[in-house]
């Protein structure tokens, strides 16, 4: 395993069903997560919590609200974002320019190496995944 990377990689997972802050709940709950597997103090780090905020915001204003955050360190870290419907999401077109709303996809694309979704049985899961190197290695963001 390279170094940097959680022993065995590690899975976190947090409820959010009619928690109200969850957006803030889920920014906390990564924020210690990557303390805790030393991928703070970067700015990727910052990035992470960025994409929690944006997919977290996204469920709650376009699915019913979100359900759960998953965590998933290895390789790479996985940011699974659960919620109510089964409609995949789609990036607006054409958002735009200094209007609020309709970033939010284009902002998980520009941060995240990869990100996707899937329906399931519930709902359906987003998720963006963030390449291990770039949490071990992101410039300090000076905090």
């Amino acid at each position: 395993m390279s170094a940097g990377l959680p022993a065995g990689g590690q899975r976190r997972r947090l409820a959010l069903t009619g928690v109200r802050g969850a957006v803030a709940k889920g920014r906390d709950f990564t924020r210690e997560a990557l303390r805790d597997w030393g991928w703070d103090g970067t700015e990727t780090a910052e990035d992470t919590l960025l994409l929690v905020s944006e997919l977290l915001t996204n469920a709650s204003l376009h699915a019913n609200g979100c359900h759960e955050l998953v965590l998933t360190a290895g390789e790479a870290l996985r940011i699974e974002v659960y919620d109510g419907t089964t409609t995949l999401p789609r990036r607006n077109p054409a958002p735009q320019r200094g209007v609020p709303g309709g970033h939010g996809l284009y902002i998980v694309e520009r941060l995240s190496d990869r990100w996707g979704s899937r329906a399931h049985e519930h709902g359906k899961a987003v998720w963006a995944e963030i390449e291990a190197d770039r949490l071990v290695s992101g410039r300090p963001t000076g905090h």
